[in-house]
């Protein structure tokens, strides 16, 4: 079973933040798909699903952005999912908005949610789709930035950038994760 992990921060105050690109993306594969999302387990909200003939988990934690890892542990302990059949996909300051990287490890690299993740899993080796939004301009603090809405000038970025990121992860039930950073790391 794979189990791709979507981080953002719950309610409606928080919904299409740029800090939420990795519950847009979830919820982008969910809607194409016409899943729903019907099981509250994990402290999170989850979808289990067949794609491609793969067996998938889709995880939104809900319990804030700086304890998922609590969220994601709980879901890879009790389906026994292998760390390497992990993808979180998540916003980082330090991409261009709408450029997405793909890496199999790493640090945390100040995110706090990949940073708890990291705490609770006890290892930097799992997949990630890193989520470009940029660095905030003219003395906004990254907090306000973050917890920000995407511009409509922005918004041209990220749309392209949520389906790519979406075959990412469609191409990764079907190949393995190296092959799918070399098609889609730009």
């Amino acid at each position: 079973m794979k189990c791709i992990v979507g981080l953002g921060n719950p309610g409606l105050r928080y919904k299409k933040t740029r800090h939420n690109i990795g519950f847009q993306v979830i919820d982008h594969m969910a809607s194409l798909n016409g899943w729903k999302f019907k099981k509250d387990k994990f402290s999170a909200h989850y979808i289990q699903e067949n794609w491609n003939g793969e067996k998938v988990l889709l995880l939104k934690p809900q319990t804030y952005m700086n304890r998922s890892g609590q969220s994601v542990l709980a879901a890879v302990d009790y389906f026994n999912i292998d760390l390497d059949q992990v993808l979180v996909i998540y916003d980082d300051l330090d991409l261009p908005t709408g450029k997405i990287r793909l890496r199999q490890k790493g640090g945390h690299g100040g995110h706090n949610g990949i940073r708890d993740i990291i705490d609770q899993l006890g290892t930097k080796d799992f997949n990630r789709i890193r989520f470009g939004i940029s660095r905030p301009e003219g003395g906004e603090s990254v907090t306000d930035y973050v917890l920000s809405k995407f511009s409509k000038a922005e918004q041209k970025d990220i749309t392209p950038s949520i389906s790519r990121s979406m075959d990412a992860c469609e191409a990764w039930c079907e190949k393995p994760f190296l092959q799918v950073m070399n098609d889609f790391n730009q």
